[in-house]
């Protein structure tokens, strides 16, 4: 029996590698990287990270080498986490103006006053018990965790710092720091909110990264619950609304659903948060040989941008910059 005669024919425009890059919809570039940097004062080595293969946390002292090594790979903006010499339970060492963070953010800017930084603005890394704010008894007290926030990003702002992205999921937290930060003259720094967080099982080696994890308990009566889709359109809709300049979804893998939904939602830029444990399990599996490491990490990070992502937070950052270079 004869074929039909066919009219449209889609492989057409797949037939070569010049005409896939002429038709292909969704690109990636380093311009669309964000690196996290981990900085350590307690250590003057860079010391590995066992569960984040090729990640380190740096001591103060090279924080400007790995500015440099990421500004020279065309990536344009790094978010730094800090680990502090002493920790207690409200985390004051989150907005000393000597801390870790404001050293790191003058350090980074010293070494390239281009580059655009980022700092977490959070309490985990700075709490003893783990936690991401004031405890009033097992809980999280919101409204006094603001009044720290909002102390901590002025003491970032005026170290230098370009964007605070506060991470704890507090109510209001946008609010409290816009109001913060422009009563102290920082009108031009912005936030970049992690609107749409997750109580994740994926954040497990970031907490070894960060030394973050809570000492009891969880996050969950904070952080969002997984099976919420709905919810995130709320919590994103009321950051922008409380003045955020971009939003952030985390994780980014397991919910490219939701961060399709937010990019439907907002026009505000947008970030995915492609977290450790993603990270982690691609690193195992090409250690393995079951994958092929470099395809599967570009792979993954188009899906972010096919699903609405303006830039990606990843620890891939540096080898998918020289990958695609």
């Amino acid at each position: 029996m004869p074929l039909p005669k066919l009219i449209a024919r889609p492989r057409r425009n797949r037939k070569s590698e010049a005409i896939r890059r002429l038709v292909r919809e969704t690109t990636l570039a380093p311009d669309d990287l964000i690196y996290p940097i981990f900085v350590d004062e307690t250590i003057t080595e860079p010391k590995p990270v066992p569960s984040m293969p090729g990640v380190v946390r740096h001591p103060l002292s090279e924080v400007g080498k790995i500015i440099k090594e990421v500004w020279c790979l065309g990536i344009p903006a790094v978010i730094l986490f800090g680990i502090p010499k002493h920790k207690d339970d409200v985390g004051t060492s989150g907005w000393e103006a000597e801390g870790v963070i404001p050293r790191a953010i003058a350090e980074a800017k010293s070494a390239e006053p281009n580059i655009c930084v980022i700092a977490d603005t959070c309490f985990c890394e700075y709490t003893s018990h783990g936690h991401c704010g004031v405890l009033a008894g097992s809980t999280v007290d919101n409204d006094a965790t603001l009044e720290n926030l909002q102390k901590e990003a002025v003491a970032y702002a005026a170290a230098g710092v370009d964007i605070v992205a506060p991470s704890g999921m507090m109510d209001g937290m946008v609010a409290a720091i816009r109001a913060a930060l422009d009563h102290a003259g920082f009108t031009q720094v912005g936030i970049l909110s992690y609107a749409v967080k997750y109580a994740s099982a994926f954040y497990g080696p970031f907490r070894d990264a960060a030394d973050s994890a809570p000492s009891f308990g969880d996050r969950t009566s904070y952080q969002m619950d997984p099976a919420n889709r709905r919810e995130a359109l709320r919590e994103a809709l009321l950051d922008e609304t409380e003045g955020a300049d971009m939003l952030m979804v985390k994780p980014g893998l397991a919910y490219l659903d939701v961060l399709a939904a937010v990019r439907e939602a907002t026009h505000l830029p947008l970030a995915a948060y492609n977290v450790s444990g993603e990270y982690a399990m691609i690193k195992a599996a090409a250690e393995r040989g079951w994958i092929d490491e470099r395809r599967v990490v570009l792979e993954t990070l188009l899906a972010f941008k096919r699903a609405g992502a303006d830039m990606i937070l990843t620890y891939h950052a540096l080898d998918v910059a020289r990958w695609l270079a």
